[in-house]
């Protein structure tokens, strides 16, 4: 086909639009179709509204994809695909950023909250031991569908002399913020005739989070302790049931992603080193757990938590959650978010520019 050549996307005229070719890939020898606006000047090609926008490798990001939410390592990963283990961190952080993006989209449906969430707080450790990370996750407890997920960065807690008891029956600061930015997602999907039941355990954070008025008028705390337990296989008492019963959803998904991150496991070394990425390995994994992964492996039921909550009729693959860029400027990022997609969280951190920065 010679260049410029006119075609006619949908819905705008004819004339407007021009054709060319630009770029040839050595794995993927086909010429890409470059598309420019004689309106604006502006210029698309079938690449900028694909996932593997500027990628030699774009066979690779399935792989990653998978291989990420199998507990691989990034070497681990590199060694089978046959590339450097650099490409598969970029992979990784870019994967990140659109799981960032998806879930936010995904939110923005028109989705009513009509069931208990389970909130807890997924604690791992920020780069060593003595800066910590809890993770606040939120799940349906009928659907297990991962509503948000948000950080509150701490001191670790190790023998240190403000870690006394009269210390932890404080609330701390972090986490009453990082509880209050979930409810303030949480809350806009409920109804406004009834209000949002939140099941947590007895974590002194909860009521100082939904203190305010405005706060307290739309949701009702259920607490549920966690008791004391005897020895590592003794029968567990009624208390200790009700509670495992009521907050199975949350202990599932703290379970997976310890499984599926080798930096969150109890007995390593491999911790994080950044906040933005820490995060955005779990949102992947969220996106995972709600559009892939069945609820149950071991029951007939291989329905996920989106078919659930009526966001799909079927279960996804990667191919289907990787069938088209997300645009943060066409996702209605929160404060919170906005600065982990842009790598603004963490002091010190180059600013991430553009949207296709690695």
């Amino acid at each position: 086909m010679p260049a410029g050549r006119t075609v006619s996307p949908p819905g705008r005229p004819t004339e407007l639009w021009d054709i060319h070719y630009a770029g040839l890939n050595k794995r993927d020898p086909a010429r890409i179709p470059r598309v420019r606006c004689k309106d604006c000047g502006q210029t698309c090609s079938r690449q900028t509204f694909s996932t593997t926008y500027y990628l030699k490798r774009k066979d690779l990001l399935i792989t990653v994809a998978s291989g990420l939410a199998a507990c691989s390592a990034h070497r681990q990963i590199a060694r089978s695909a046959r590339c450097a283990k650099t490409s598969v961190t970029r992979m990784a952080e870019r994967l990140g950023r659109h799981a960032i993006l998806f879930h936010t989209k995904c939110l923005a449906e028109p989705i009513a909250i009509l069931e208990p969430v389970v909130h807890d707080h997924f604690e791992t450790f920020l780069g060593r031991q003595d800066q910590a990370l809890g993770v606040g996750t939120a799940v349906g407890a009928e659907s297990w569908f991962v509503y948000d997920i948000d950080p509150a960065p701490h001191r670790g807690s190790g023998r240190r002399a403000d870690r006394s008891v009269q210390a932890l029956l404080q609330p701390q600061e972090t986490y009453v913020r990082s509880i209050r930015r979930t409810l303030s997602r949480l809350i806009s999907k409920v109804p406004a005739d009834s209000s949002l039941v939140l099941r947590v355990d007895g974590r002194v954070d909860y009521p100082a989070a939904v203190s305010p008025r405005s706060v307290a008028s739309r949701v009702r705390l259920e607490a549920y302790p966690n008791p004391k337990r005897g020895p590592k296989g003794s029968p567990r008492s009624p208390e200790a049931i009700v509670r495992d019963w009521a907050m199975f959803p949350i202990d599932q998904l703290h379970q997976l992603i310890r499984h599926t991150c080798a930096d969150h496991k109890r007995e390593t070394i491999a911790f994080g080193r950044r906040l933005e990425s820490i995060l955005g390995r779990i949102h992947l994994i969220a996106v995972w757990k709600n559009f892939i992964k069945a609820r149950s492996e071991r029951r007939p039921d291989r329905s996920t938590p989106a078919m659930r909550v009526g966001l799909t009729d079927c279960p996804w693959q990667w191919e289907r959650v990787l069938s088209r860029r997300l645009f943060p400027e066409r996702v209605r990022l929160t404060g919170s978010l906005r600065n982990l997609y842009q790598k603004r969280w963490t002091a010190g951190l180059p600013i991430l520019r553009r949207a296709h920065a690695a």
